[in-house]
């Protein structure tokens, strides 16, 4: 396995006048789709005259969050395997067939000099194509668990991009590159914000703060947890930072109307993440592979409460990866709502442990791995031409 350090200092030849073509495949989630934007940024800055497609599925958030970065993308009818529904899979082979057939046409109009696969519905069937067609392909894998079509993909790829060590047990050795998972960087871009932070969300600067999130769409057991365990923060005076996720922030707002504390700031997306991260004490997250890229980089004491609902529980295998560098506190889905905010408060008056938490994590902060990749792209151009 080949380290990002040396790379993300290599000169890399630029192709000719044209630019080098580049798909890029996936989405489906934040975690997903940002990466996918950042590798995308990264190319561009090393060439502008790159030119870049993506390649998502229709009626994800991709189609969307895309164009509003200013890429063309085109969508595919593709959707995962529902693993609680048989009814629901009946149409998939079709759709992977169809999906196939109209990236291998993608394929032969935009004419790729390399594609790259960041996860999601779109992923699979497009770089099956690429390599039916012969063209060179990167996988980045976010996960420190592989699912099953990256591993099957990872066979034929130039180069599998990973975050997590160990990944030797999914891919072929030589062709892994510990880059780390690209992030948001103007979220983590902190430093000198902390008063900034505290004016904006109105907090005290006497008082300690916990940052939840749960994503854009919000996740119930950390909602739970937090609405379970509010009367313990308000006793022990401390000031919450609370992102519900779209899904559940009228609920939660109409429940606690009669008893809205100013300790506690309600929010349904935190759109300067930078600021809530600068005002955090500590944080408490899933433990998508996207947001733990970011905490790394933060260098914050984190409570990671992964999701059980993913795919081959990737969520608990990130977040086990992290406790074993003793880098993160970890609390069990089936277990929050009666030991999170006990675990946090503990936490909050555990100096020596915010410490040792801050310090482990940051030694696992990889923040150049958009350029790294983006790199490694242009270098498996030059090396198949």
């Amino acid at each position: 396995m080949q380290n990002n350090k040396n790379i993300a200092n290599q000169k890399l030849p630029l192709q000719g006048a044209g630019g080098v073509r580049v798909i890029i495949s996936g989405g489906g989630t934040g975690g997903h789709i940002f990466p996918a934007i950042a590798i995308a940024n990264a190319l561009k800055k090393l060439d502008p005259a790159t030119i870049i497609l993506f390649v998502g599925a229709n009626g994800r958030m991709e189609m969307e969050k895309v164009p509003a970065a200013g890429y063309k993308i085109i969508g595919l009818d593709i959707q995962g395997i529902q693993r609680k529904s048989f009814w629901k899979n009946l149409m998939f082979p079709i759709k992977l067939f169809n999906s196939v057939s109209k990236s291998l046409k993608i394929i032969k109009d935009f004419k790729p000099d390399a594609a790259v696969g960041v996860g999601g519905y779109a992923s699979g069937p497009l770089l099956y194509a690429a390599s039916l067609k012969g063209i060179p392909y990167i996988i980045q894998e976010q996960n420190s668990y592989a699912g099953i079509t990256n591993k099957w993909l990872g066979k034929k790829a130039e180069k599998i991009c990973v975050a997590f060590d160990g990944m030797e047990q999914f891919f072929p050795a030589d062709k892994i590159i510990k880059t780390g998972n690209p992030i948001r960087k103007e979220s983590v871009d902190i430093a000198g914000k902390q008063m900034q932070a505290l004016e904006l969300f109105k907090l005290s600067t006497s008082k300690k703060t916990i940052l939840v999130i749960g994503g854009s769409l919000g996740a119930r057991t950390l909602n739970n947890s937090i609405q379970a365990g509010l009367d313990k923060l308000i006793a022990a005076d401390v000031q919450v930072i609370w992102q519900t996720g779209k899904f559940y922030y009228k609920n939660i707002i109409e429940q606690l109307a009669e008893n809205y504390h100013p300790n506690i700031r309600i929010m349904e997306f935190v759109n300067r993440m930078d600021l809530a991260y600068a005002a955090a004490d500590i944080i408490i997250s899933r433990a998508g592979a996207g947001t733990i890229a970011e905490l790394c980089v933060i260098k914050k004491p984190v409570i990671l409460v992964p999701s059980p609902n993913v795919a081959e529980d990737h969520q608990t295998k990130n977040a086990l990866a992290l406790v074993h560098d003793q880098a993160a506190v970890f609390v069990a889905d089936r277990d929050a709502e009666a030991k999170l905010v006990d675990k946090a408060i503990e936490l909050l008056k555990d100096k020596d442990l915010q410490k040792k938490l801050s310090n482990n994590i940051g030694k696992m902060a990889m923040p150049h791995a958009d350029e790294v990749i983006a790199k490694e792209v242009i270098q498996i151009t030059i090396n198949n031409n």
